[in-house]
């Protein structure tokens, strides 16, 4: 059984990604915490927020998203991956990525093209229109 309360292929997904980001268990300082917030009685009594920190990049991150300690150590180790993947490639991040396409999609086109556009769309309306089959009224 693995030490973070998720599938096998979950747990060895996360030592290849860690592997990958030159993660290794020895340069992580880990401590836990009293989580605040929904939860009940376990979060109050129970260290279930996890802080990690990648001692060689300094990196720190803290996760108090579930009520399970293992499961929160699994998700900070996920998010420090995540981060010390972005530092180091910057722009060319999968999550840059991601979030740069949304903003493109997002932007407001400019008044020409929506011209263009209703044009566009106009023109197919019309030979939509065309193909019908004539009514009685014609």
């Amino acid at each position: 059984m693995n030490p973070f309360g998720v599938s096998e292929a979950k747990a060895e997904w996360l030592k290849a990604r860690m592997a990958e980001c030159g993660i290794r268990e020895e340069d992580l300082e880990e401590r836990f915490v009293r989580s605040g917030g929904p939860g009940g009685q376990n979060v109050n009594k129970v260290a279930t927020c996890v802080w990690l920190r990648h001692l060689p990049s300094g990196l720190e991150v803290k996760v108090q998203r579930e009520r399970s300690q293992a499961l929160n150590r699994f998700l900070a180790r996920r998010l420090l991956a995540q981060k010390l993947e972005e530092q180091r490639l910057g722009r060319l991040s999968e999550e840059r990525q991601r979030i740069a396409k949304i903003r493109r999609q997002k932007r407001r086109r400019s008044r020409r093209a929506k011209e263009k556009l209703l044009a566009s769309k106009r023109l197919h309306s019309l030979k939509k229109q065309a193909r019908r089959p004539p009514s009685a009224d014609d």
